[in-house]
């Protein structure tokens, strides 16, 4: 089984959960993902915890919801589909006219055929979703509208990940876990990130890497709230995971300032690694990229995606399914970002240890007889030379030379072996 088919797998495992911001649908996701990861770490933040200018809320949970006509025939199911009622519903039974059902019920008028997906976290009350057919064909008569839900005193649950490194210096990495049955947003976006921690436990590692799964917004928010001097004085660079698993082109939303390690990295790998993307502008940002950027918060982290939230007609329906996610999307999104921790690794500033150009003959590194054509093995050694000022880092030169930083790695480590460069200073490359 290829990395793909295993992140699809674990798509396919959280896909049926009924996932809000807080509850029970949360920790199940974070229980299988422990499966994963066993030394995943589960906190509890009660309900009224003050985060900056938010609250805790109560903790929802729904056992059942259904709507059902006279004759007692259900006509909508929570049970079938999990977007049928608005999230954070309130519990309600009663019988109610069709003129008064029709006031509860959310459609996507546009597309419908589609179940949309509702929320109210914050303001109380109930409601139902079903596709605009549905709803029209509904027959005069009563209804009975039933939501077995409950909010409580409860707590918010998130996990965390960290992969310890040389040196406390930090690669953070964040997805969102609150979505209930949407296979892009953002069941991808766990399973990528179990992937990548799985990986990236099982090797050395010169950065500390962490993994946080959290309710989207709320859960970021709480989580700086409670970690955000440790996060400035450390995290180097961040990727917002975020609609990673469909089979169409890649997009990224920058940081706030731009130009960050993390900017610069995935900007360079997707340049020269996809055949197209679409950068958008922080104007467009919508995840917990917002909550990592806010003034004052201020961390290098930027959001990637595939069709990036608000843009693909899936989104936010029950169109959003295990079809519209593949194997090979997930794939692709896994590997773009393997690439961009793998330059991060020996993002260093270089400097050659000679003047002019080496002798690259008496290293091996030449071929033994000049001749047309056979000067092509070498010039990226020799191209990666002439940048080695020591002003530019790895990106930098990849970006001169128009090639993806990554495939100057071995390059990078073969100069080092022959000694032809050196770290300047023991210094980075720009953050």
């Amino acid at each position: 089984m290829d990395v793909g088919e295993e992140i699809y797998e674990i798509v396919k495992k959280i896909f049926p959960i009924n996932r809000s911001i807080t509850g029970g649908g949360v920790r199940e996701t974070l229980q299988i993902l422990h499966e994963y990861l066993p030394e995943l770490k589960v906190y509890e933040v009660p309900t009224g915890t003050r985060v900056f200018d938010w609250t805790v809320p109560q903790e929802w949970n729904c056992e059942e919801a259904y709507i059902e006509d006279e004759e007692h025939n259900r006509i909508l199911d929570f049970q079938t589909n999990n977007l049928s009622i608005v999230n954070y519903s309130i519990p309600i039974d009663k019988w109610v006219t069709l003129a008064e059902l029709k006031e509860l019920i959310y459609t996507q008028p546009d597309q419908p055929e589609l179940i949309p997906y509702v929320t109210s976290y914050y303001n109380r009350r109930y409601g139902f979703c079903m596709s605009e057919n549905q709803k029209s064909e509904l027959k005069e008569g009563n209804y009975h509208i039933v939501i077995n839900s409950s909010l409580k005193d409860g707590s918010l649950s998130y996990g965390e990940y960290v992969i310890k490194g040389e040196c406390k210096e930090e690669i953070f990495i964040s997805t969102y876990i609150c979505h209930p049955s949407m296979a892009n947003d953002n069941c991808s976006g766990i399973a990528v990130a179990v992937k990548l921690a799985e990986l990236l436990g099982k090797q050395q590692n010169r950065y500390t890497y962490r993994f946080i799964f959290v309710p989207e917004t709320i859960g970021a928010i709480t989580y700086l709230s409670r970690h955000l001097e440790y996060m400035q004085k450390h995290v180097i660079a961040g990727f917002n995971l975020s609609c990673v698993g469909d089979n169409l082109s890649y997009s990224y939303v920058p940081t706030r300032k731009g130009g960050t390690l993390a900017d610069r990295v995935i900007d360079n790998i997707l340049t020269y690694h996809t055949s197209g993307y679409t950068r958008y502008s922080y104007l467009d940002r919508g995840s917990d990229e917002r909550q990592y950027n806010a003034p004052g918060i201020d961390l290098p982290v930027c959001c990637f995606c595939r069709s990036k939230f608000h843009v693909f007609p899936e989104y936010h329906t029950s169109a959003d399914n295990l079809t519209f996610v593949s194997k090979e999307g997930l794939q692709g999104s896994f590997d773009i970002l393997r690439m961009c921790f793998a330059v991060i690794e020996m993002n260093d500033l270089y400097v050659c240890t000679t003047l002019c150009e080496p002798q690259l003959g008496k290293r091996n590194l030449y071929p033994k007889v000049g001749q047309k054509g056979t000067y092509q093995s070498i010039k990226w050694y020799q191209d990666f030379l002439a940048y080695a000022d020591g002003d530019n880092d790895l990106i930098d030169i990849g970006n001169h030379l128009r090639v993806s930083a990554y495939l100057l790695i071995d390059v990078v480590r073969v100069l080092l072996e022959n000694k032809l460069i050196k770290v300047k200073d023991g210094k980075k490359g720009s953050f």
